[in-house]
């Protein structure tokens, strides 16, 4: 049996949404299609987490938004990158990666340094 996608930590829908977005404007199915074309098989995006993470980033100033027509020529709201959102992509992905270093430091059995 395979496994199944695994949810989300917290704080890293938002860190993945800043990092589609840095590409240009995408609607709401747009993002998580691009996230998931990305991620392969190996993350889950539940249905009623996006557009709560989008309000909020939109409140916190990191995206903003529009109405436009979707490909299917249907209104959608389009969201962008502001220049904060860019500033807290960049310290996100920063804090993503000293983490991740870190972890994988210790699953691998990395070297310890003791004071």
């Amino acid at each position: 049996m395979a496994e199944a996608a695994e949810e989300l930590p917290p704080g890293t829908l938002e860190l993945l949404v800043l990092k589609v977005l840095q590409s240009g404007p995408m609607h709401g199915y747009a993002i998580v299609r691009t996230i998931l074309a990305r991620a392969g098989t190996e993350l889950r995006i539940e249905e009623g987490t996006l557009y709560p993470a989008l309000h909020r980033m939109e409140r916190r100033g990191w995206i903003d938004s529009e109405w436009g027509l979707s490909e299917s020529n249907r209104k959608a709201k389009y969201y962008s990158l502001t220049t904060a959102g860019r500033r807290e992509l960049r310290a996100r992905e920063s804090a993503w990666r000293r983490v991740a270093g870190a972890v994988e430091q210790v699953l691998g059995g990395g070297r310890v340094e003791r004071a």
